[in-house]
């Protein structure tokens, strides 16, 4: 399993992806009007959906895209250094229950901690999504609490569990 950089072929792959329910599972279905075709696109031309802090990178078996994980930073406080990474992740349903989402996360946990100064990353679920709970836990990451009503998603208001990583865990 490897992690790399979305290349102009792949965004063609990202953006079915992101309008496939299957894809997105329940837990990653915002609605069609959140869904828009170019938005890859759009961003891919900016930058290659990667920058310093804030990116998207596909998950690889064997050369061929399985997932894909988007990472972004959350600020805490007023300084730099009170900005964590937040991740988020979807495996394709083909690839899913295998581990790949565990070994992914903690690849990219420890890129951050190796290439930037964050101190904190961190990633939350519906708390109904015992699977990804336990790929997180799997990755290193620890159960930090219930985020209550954090997410709109179907129609209605969901709990999130919160995870995180520190710097000082790996």
């Amino acid at each position: 399993m490897t992690l790399r950089p979305v290349q102009r072929d792949d965004v063609a792959l990202l953006d079915r992806w992101r309008n496939d329910p299957e894809h997105e599972s329940q837990y990653g279905d915002f609605l069609a009007m959140h869904r828009r075709r170019t938005v890859n696109q759009e961003r891919w031309e900016v930058d290659g959906l990667l920058s310093e802090q804030e990116g998207q990178l596909l998950i690889c078996l064997d050369d061929e895209p399985v997932g894909a994980l988007q990472f972004h930073p959350v600020q805490y406080g007023p300084n730099r250094g009170s900005i964590a990474i937040n991740l988020g992740i979807a495996i394709t349903p083909a690839a899913r229950g295998r581990g790949i989402g565990s070994q992914a996360q903690r690849l990219i946990a420890d890129y951050l901690f190796e290439q930037t100064l964050t101190q904190r990353v961190e990633a939350s679920t519906d708390v109904t999504n015992v699977a990804e709970q336990r790929a997180l836990e799997k990755a290193g990451f620890s159960r930090d609490g219930v985020l209550r009503g954090a997410q709109f998603r179907l129609g209605e208001w969901h709990d999130m569990m919160l995870f995180s990583r520190l710097r000082t865990d790996a």
